[in-house]
């Protein structure tokens, strides 16, 4: 266990940083006795699987590991039932499975689960008709139907979050614990998916993943779970403070943890260097990470890296990039080059999907698939140009039979987005495509990810 201890950081000294994405309740009183209720509560994870977690994401920062962090835009209470945390579970440990074949290296698999409930907004009100009311923000916070009640912040929905991100995270725990053939079964989303285009099978990638997933099995036995399928964190976006303040528990050492995931991460409408979510963060002994985009000056990030590990701790700090296809190669290299002068350690993590996010003619939200592959296809070949590992792939991906990204060799097209639409927020990746964009891995990135690892 590391230690991690700034002198000058205790709990709540975010509360004295600007807030932004700041939730307002009109009730301080319910507000207080809800944050009152979370602080008895049992952590939802345990420190000694955070510092587990830092140790492979040290790993990875040196091209030993790869980290796979992927699952819903925003997570909603309704999705706490078995099916549905199956479905997360499964797709997540059969892609890794896949990936471990392209990076050749082992997976480490972190969800965006048992937590991702509260999101940030552009635009904090949301207008239909002559109506203005408060945008949805995540279950965490209100409901997402359109009405004056519905949209009223909660403080309650902390405690329910907390409940539903328990079950899920119980119901994980069982699950990785069972017969290696529940893990790799696929069939009822293949069937969905299959049904819902009206195709008779599936891109090739999944008739591969499911053709290799039962060789391994063969090899292992039917009763040998290789330890590593066992292991499985969670993440969010360590948006409500609030909330996270409430899981924050000190170890015997003296070091603060979140527990209520192993990987918070801060967005970048919240990533400024004064921040009461950079404050927050700075303090607690996980392993942390940055979503960083195109807007960020190279001195600024540098500037968090500094702040979030003064230390230069192995393992402790992520920056996810997400810029789009269209300016990674214009935006990424200088970044690389800033982060190498300053000497600061870090995994570096693509996600390609929050940068080729784009309205349809409808006023849909949409991503191409073709922008998300090129952007992924790109950060491999520049993080190689620049002497640099790319550790890690961030996805928001599904394994229900929806159609919210266009495009693959699915054909998902823009007209065929509102029968199958069901994302709180964001468009996801459905089941076909996430493999698509795995398999999409060719040997010149397999090549760039081995002349990393070989470089003294």
């Amino acid at each position: 266990m590391s230690n991690h201890k700034p002198a000058d950081w205790n709990p709540n000294s975010w509360q004295d940083k600007p807030v932004s994405q700041q939730i307002n309740y009109g009730d301080q009183e319910a507000l207080e006795d809800a944050i009152k209720e979370l602080r008895q509560l049992p952590p939802l994870v345990s420190a000694i699987e955070v510092d587990n977690l830092k140790a492979q994401i040290a790993l990875a920062q040196e091209g030993k590991q790869f980290i796979l962090q992927g699952g819903d835009c925003a997570e909603s209470f309704a999705d706490c039932n078995a099916d549905s945390i199956s479905q997360k579970v499964r797709l997540l440990v059969n892609l890794s499975l896949l990936l471990a074949q392209k990076v050749n290296k082992p997976i480490t698999r972190v969800g965006r689960i048992a937590g991702q409930y509260a999101k940030p907004r552009s635009q904090l009100m949301e207008t239909k008709l002559d109506e203005s009311l408060p945008s949805y923000r995540g279950d965490l916070v209100n409901h997402v139907h359109f009405s004056e009640s519905a949209r009223t912040p909660d403080p309650q929905r902390m405690l329910q979050g907390y409940s539903y991100a328990s079950l899920t995270l119980n119901y994980i725990r069982a699950m990785l614990e069972s017969d290696l053939n529940e893990l790799f079964q696929l069939d009822s989303e293949t069937q969905a998916l299959r049904n819902l285009k009206q195709a008779e099978e599936l891109h090739q990638s999944i008739r591969q993943y499911q053709q290799m997933a039962q060789m391994f099995h063969r090899v292992n036995g039917a009763q040998a779970t290789p330890q590593g399928l066992k292991e499985f964190y969670t993440s969010h976006e360590a948006l409500h403070l609030h909330y996270e303040q409430a899981l924050t528990r000190q170890s015997a050492n003296g070091n603060w943890y979140n527990l209520s995931a192993h990987f918070p991460w801060v967005g970048m409408r919240t990533a400024s260097a004064n921040s009461a979510h950079v404050e927050y963060m700075r303090g607690i002994a996980n392993p942390v990470a940055i979503k960083i985009g195109p807007k960020m000056a190279s001195e600024q990030l540098v500037n968090l890296c500094q702040t979030l590990n003064p230390n230069n701790e192995a393992g402790r700090l992520t920056l996810i990039h997400r810029f789009g296809h269209k300016e990674i190669q214009a935006k990424l290299p200088a970044m690389i080059q800033a982060i190498k002068r300053a000497g600061v350690k870090v995994l570096w993590c693509c996600d390609p999907m929050h940068g080729n996010g784009r309205l349809t003619n409808q006023g849909i939200k949409t991503r191409e698939f073709e922008h998300i592959q090129s952007e992924l296809t790109q950060a491999f070949g520049i993080h190689q140009q620049e002497d640099s590992i790319l550790g890690g792939i961030h996805l928001e991906m599904t394994a229900e039979a929806v159609m919210e990204c266009t495009g693959s060799s699915y054909q998902v097209n823009e007209s065929e987005l509102s029968q199958a639409y069901t994302s709180l927020v964001d468009p996801r990746l459905n089941m076909s495509q996430a493999f698509e964009l795995i398999d999409s891995l060719d040997t010149s990135i397999q090549n760039s990810l081995q002349i990393c690892q070989t470089k003294p």
